[in-house]
């Protein structure tokens, strides 16, 4: 903080004669603060969407009246002006705004971190089976029959959360996700698993939520504080400022869970898809505007792409997008900060075909869980190239590679926080995501004026987390011509029952 000595004041009685200065005893040393204490105090429960803009602001409400006003005037003197006033304008202007490279970069290293854990945390066969609870009530995915909620999830989304608010403060209360942080041990007892300070506060809270397990919560502990560096120098030439206070972030912090906890590792891909295993694990994190809900930024982290089959640890892949304000950048292409989306490509596009190609050589990947009667209607489209695969985000991020042209999912059972990343960097590349049900009773027009998935408000009818889910289905997709050609095709082949969704 800033300190200024005063002198004296205009308009004050005359100073007496200056007098040889005394010698100066030494000032008294401060009194030593309380130390801080061991326990880790409970952080408060994630706003929602709509709230957290008016949350944001209000302790700069209440900071602004508890600002001392200023002494009433008296001839001579002049009022004391608060320090925050003298700030310029323009400075605090500046300070509410943030590169959005350094926010993804910051979420690139971060989503690596969240990475680590959950390779650490299938090392040990005994301790994985430590961390596998049964999702109940509300917090239950009606699509399985048998949900989970890992502490990995868990410890995931709190790194993200906790990183992104020490790095850029406020913005942390803004990251919503999949996941509450209440964990129930094999004893019963419910407790709230967050980030402490230290590494030995954390392992000592992960000690009581494994029940004593000194050894697992102490390797936790330990890739959980661990400093990860990673980015990518594409985002030194990106020179655009956004308002932190418009932002929210939506995160997935280990998607397609079943195939986690299963953890196959020998499963054969189809044309490069994986219908199931740890390649279709991902993380997720998606970055929109709060004002309109349109995706801005996202990352998808795929921890386990290869194995080293002497070792038997995994490697992993990460991909961004960022569109904002007509500047759109990938991972998939060499970057170029002033490119604009009508002539935005990647290498990805490109291997993926021309848009003039046969309609027939259009390919999808779809859930494994679709209804029959889209299936079919969908392979009266594509032919032999259907690819059923596990995990919402690893079919969008299959879309994002180039490894199919579509992603059609015609259930209510994705959620905000699966689309968001994928949405982020399908815009950066020109395509998008849009309501399917919604497409099917209004099919006229151009591809551009369909109804993109918003990503600010949540459905008030609804309970849990369907008040998240996307109600209409939904369609990936990297080219819009790809996307009309598809659905004019599609159409006629569903069932009437399909068709009116």
């Amino acid at each position: 903080m800033l300190r200024s000595a005063r002198r004296g004041r205009p308009g004050t009685s005359p100073r007496r004669p200056r007098r040889a200065p005394a010698p100066r005893a030494e000032p008294a040393p401060p009194p030593p603060r309380a130390a801080a204490a061991l326990s880790c105090s409970p952080r408060p429960p994630l706003p929602s969407p709509e709230g957290s803009a008016a949350a944001a602001a209000a302790p700069r409400r209440a900071r602004a009246l508890l600002l001392p006003r200023a002494p009433a005037s008296r001839p001579g003197l002049r009022p004391r002006v608060p320090p925050l006033r003298r700030q310029p304008t323009a400075r605090r202007a500046a300070a509410a705004r943030s590169e959005m490279s350094a926010v993804l970069r910051e979420l690139l290293r971060v989503s690596e971190k969240a990475a680590d854990i959950a390779r650490a945390c299938r090392q040990q066969e005994a301790l994985f089976q430590l961390l596998i609870e049964e999702k109940k009530g509300g917090e239950k995915n009606k699509k399985f029959a048998v949900d989970f909620k890992t502490l990995a999830d868990v410890l995931v989304q709190e790194v993200i959360k906790q990183s992104v608010e020490d790095k850029f403060p406020g913005l942390g209360k803004k990251v919503l996700g999949e996941e509450s942080n209440e964990f129930t041990n094999d004893l019963g007892e419910k407790m709230i698993v967050r980030l402490c300070p230290t590494e030995e506060e954390t392992a000592e809270l992960l000690s009581r939520v494994l029940g004593g397990n000194k050894l697992a919560s102490e390797a936790l502990a330990r890739v959980v504080h661990q400093d990860v560096t990673f980015g990518d120098p594409a985002l030194d030439a990106v020179e655009v400022d956004i308002p932190q206070d418009t932002l929210g972030i939506w995160v997935d912090p280990i998607d397609s869970t079943y195939q986690y906890i299963k953890g196959s590792a020998d499963i054969k891909s189809n044309q490069g898809i994986f219908p199931s295993g740890l390649q279709c694990v991902t993380i997720l994190i998606g970055v929109y505007d709060l004002h309109t809900g349109v995706p801005l930024m996202g990352v998808i982290n795929q921890p386990f792409v290869s194995q080293d089959l002497n070792t038997l640890r995994w490697k992993g892949q990460c991909y961004w997008g960022l569109s904002y304000e007509g500047t759109n950048l990938h991972s998939l292409q060499l970057p170029d900060p002033k490119r604009k989306s009508s002539d935005t490509q990647s290498r990805g596009t490109e291997d993926a075909g021309s848009e003039g190609e046969c309609p027939h050589g259009l390919s999808a990947v779809i859930s494994t869980s679709e209804k029959d009667s889209v299936r079919a209607a969908v392979a009266r489209v594509c032919g032999e190239r259907v690819f059923p695969a596990a995990g919402a985000g690893y079919k969008s991020l299959c879309v994002v590679q180039g490894l199919a042209d579509l992603y059609i999912f015609s259930d209510d059972t994705t959620f905000k926080w699966d689309s968001c990343a994928a949405h982020a960097i399908l815009r950066a590349l020109g395509g998008g995501m849009v309501d399917f049900s919604r497409c099917l009773r209004a099919p006229s027009g151009p591809a551009s004026d369909w109804p993109q998935l918003l990503y600010h408000a949540g459905d008030e009818g609804a309970a849990g987390v369907d008040r998240w889910a996307h109600k209409g289905g939904l369609v990936a997709y990297r080219s819009q011509k790809q996307l009309e050609t598809f659905l004019s095709l599609l159409i006629p082949n569903l069932a009437p029952e399909d068709a009116r969704t």
